[in-house]
């Protein structure tokens, strides 16, 4: 098989081979799989008619961690008030369609190939990235059906990002900022945030989750000389803990929600930015909506618990977690959330991206771990050797293997001494193959 189509296959996974054939061919066009250059993706939408000018209301999601999760939580509220909701996400963790989500349900991977051929021949053999079409391609599937809304996930950054030709949506979110993706957008979080302020358009109202200080004083900068009015968490907007789930509150009223679906301490800033969001937007969102709504998020791969061929491996009274958790932003929100574990021990599984600070993740959450076991999935998307993240968890980490092969020594050391948890992290890609196993 062409290398090309070996990364491919790594990165983008489909399971339908139609859809991977387009995805072949069009990695060819323009081998670096990430550009910072809208200019390619608006000549094709010319070419298709411009189906970005003919969306629904858009609810633009970036930020560094979060971003699913904010978006999930919209969705399921947007949905719970009955409005005909798109959404755009990345990365997929085990089926490509899991990326466009019509207003029926997930694409169907015989639409979604046709539409990929459809864009492939628009685009007539010039360079382009896939994201690029897959973006192009998700925005005529929503153009083509009635929507009351339309959520996108920015995939990388925010200024340069191919959703951003977005010009107008109707409300702007920016969820925590932290250093991530520094090949590509540098080692400054006050440069990282000034890149995520990208999507903020003229006019357009932006709510933005905790952020340190100087992150929120970019945002507010670019804020103001946009004209943009801006809500941050904790100066326009609150959401904090009760006995029995939360309290939000902004200038449009007190809001009594549930405990999130999602689990996490983290989850809330997620859950707040969403309503503060959907309360910005101008659309009709009853309170009972934002109730029903955050209790039935779904968002797979983020503190979910498992069940299947993988848990079967360690005792029964064990509990198996999966989280995509992978830099160190969500190193420390993922530690939070393991200072409430105290009533059994916990035993990490880590396996990680090359390129991300392995070291910084892991910090944070070694303190937490009665063992720690580095492990590399054999189709795991660029996956860090096993020694590497022996190294970076300063020696404290052993050799798993592969996920099957750690569970399976966990359970051999650890058999009959009595109830604990294994958590699986450090990857989304590392997420996916866990996912693919269930």
């Amino acid at each position: 098989m062409p290398m090309a189509a070996l990364a491919i296959r790594a990165r983008e996974r489909s399971q339908d081979p139609r859809v991977d054939g387009v995805l072949e061919r069009l990695l060819r066009l323009y081998p670096r799989a990430i550009d910072l250059d809208m200019d390619r993706l608006r000549v094709l939408l010319g070419k298709l008619d411009h189906p970005e000018r003919r969306l629904a209301p858009v609810l633009h999601v970036a930020g560094t961690n979060g971003k699913g999760s904010t978006c999930a939580f919209a969705r399921a509220i947007a949905e719970g008030a009955g409005l005909r909701t798109q959404v755009y996400t990345s990365p997929h963790l085990v089926d490509f369609n899991e990326r466009i989500r019509l207003t029926e349900g997930l694409v169907s991977h015989d639409r979604l190939a046709q539409m990929l051929e459809a864009v492939e021949r628009a685009n007539a053999g010039a360079p382009i990235t896939v994201f690029e079409v897959i973006t192009a391609a998700a925005f005529a599937l929503f153009a083509a059906e009635d929507a009351d809304l339309c959520i996108l996930e920015v995939g990388l950054g925010g200024r340069g990002d191919a959703t951003n030709v977005i010009e107008r949506p109707a409300v702007s979110a920016i969820t925590s900022i932290s250093i991530d993706h520094r090949d590509f957008l540098g080692d400054s979080l006050t440069g990282i945030a000034a890149e995520k302020a990208g999507i903020i358009k003229p006019g357009v109202t932006v709510v933005t989750g905790g952020q340190t200080p100087e992150v929120l004083a970019v945002l507010a900068e670019r804020a103001a000389a946009l004209g943009a009015p801006l809500l941050a968490h904790g100066r326009d907007w609150t959401i904090s803990p009760l006995t029995d789930g939360l309290r939000f509150e902004d200038a449009h009223g007190t809001l009594a929600l549930p405990w999130p679906s999602l689990a996490g301490p983290h989850q809330y800033d997620n859950a707040g930015i969403a309503v503060a969001a959907l309360r910005a937007s101008g659309l009709t969102v009853p309170d009972a909506a934002f109730r029903t709504g955050l209790g039935r998020a779904e968002w797979p791969g983020r503190m979910q618990r498992l069940h299947g061929a993988l848990a079967a491996i360690i005792p029964a009274d064990w509990e198996l977690w999966l989280d995509g958790a992978h830099n160190p932003g969500a190193g420390a929100a993922l530690a939070h959330h393991l200072a409430g574990w105290t009533d059994r021990p916990l035993h990490l599984i880590i396996g990680m991206k090359q390129g991300k600070d392995a070291a910084e993740f892991l910090k944070p959450l070694l303190p937490y771990a009665r063992s720690v076991w580095a492990v590399a999935e054999p189709e795991q998307h660029l996956a860090l050797p096993v020694p590497e993240v022996v190294a970076a968890s300063g020696g404290m980490a052993r050799e798993g293997g592969t996920v099957e092969q750690a569970l399976r020594k966990l359970a051999a050391d650890g058999d009959g001494a009595g109830p604990a948890r294994v958590l699986i992290c450090g990857s989304l890609y590392l997420a996916g193959a866990v996912l693919r196993q269930m």
